[in-house]
């Protein structure tokens, strides 16, 4: 009897070591997986095929004519256009928020060349390792230059400046102009055009402005 039982009992383990060994695709006992949804996606990943599109690509271009929500419509300059430089303009205004950035954004990208006071003193120059002096943007020269001239200064770059188009963005080049305007306007430069209106402001606080409850939304009867 216990030979027999011996038998059996070796036999059902044989049975259990055969069946839990892998049998390549057709593995019945995958096991337990901590975060499946995270080690199979559900969804499809970037670049790869995706067979709901016609061209099997799962990364789609933006549908044409939209613009990315928060980004700004193209300027669609050509680089070598001095004609089209000196017509750019934006209709953008800012706020003093707005050119507290504008200033913060120039003096990490454009103040250690042409210092933070604008006078063309940044570090990289009084360190001696620039041979001629940057512009500087208080000088008769700069301070009655087109606007649209600087901002192309900041897409393409110009003589030993390089393009600032990687790190700052449409908006982001026009508060960096913007404030530059702010400040040659107070140095003998053209008067200051880009700040908010002094009516436009109440209007868009009353736009933005939003009722607590719907019943503070509706007209009171009495």
């Amino acid at each position: 009897m216990n030979k027999i039982r011996s038998i059996v009992a070796a036999s059902l383990a044989l049975t259990v070591g055969l069946m839990s060994c892998d049998s390549g695709d057709m593995r019945r006992t995958p096991g337990h997986i901590y975060a499946p949804d995270m080690t199979y996606s559900r969804a499809y990943d970037a670049y790869t095929s995706n067979p709901n599109f016609k061209d099997g690509q799962t990364s789609r271009k933006p549908v044409a004519g939209t613009i990315a929500r928060g980004h700004e419509m193209p300027d669609h300059l050509t680089e070598g256009d001095t004609t089209a430089y000196k017509n750019l303009t934006t209709a953008l205004r800012f706020q003093d928020a707005d050119l507290a950035e504008g200033k913060r954004l120039f003096n990490i990208y454009c103040g250690i060349c042409h210092g933070t006071n604008l006078d063309g003193q940044g570090p990289l120059y009084n360190s001696g390792k620039f041979a001629s002096m940057p512009a500087n943007l208080k000088d008769a020269k700069y301070l009655h230059m087109p606007a649209g001239q600087m901002y192309a200064a900041i897409k393409f770059g110009k003589n030993m400046m390089g393009s600032y188009a990687a790190q700052l963005d449409i908006k982001q080049r026009w508060m960096v102009i913007a404030y530059i305007k702010k400040i040659q306007s107070e140095n003998g430069g053209d008067a200051y055009t880009y700040g908010a209106t002094a009516e436009a402001a109440p209007v868009a606080a009353a736009e933005t402005a939003a009722p607590a409850t719907p019943e503070a939304a509706a007209p009171a009867h009495h």
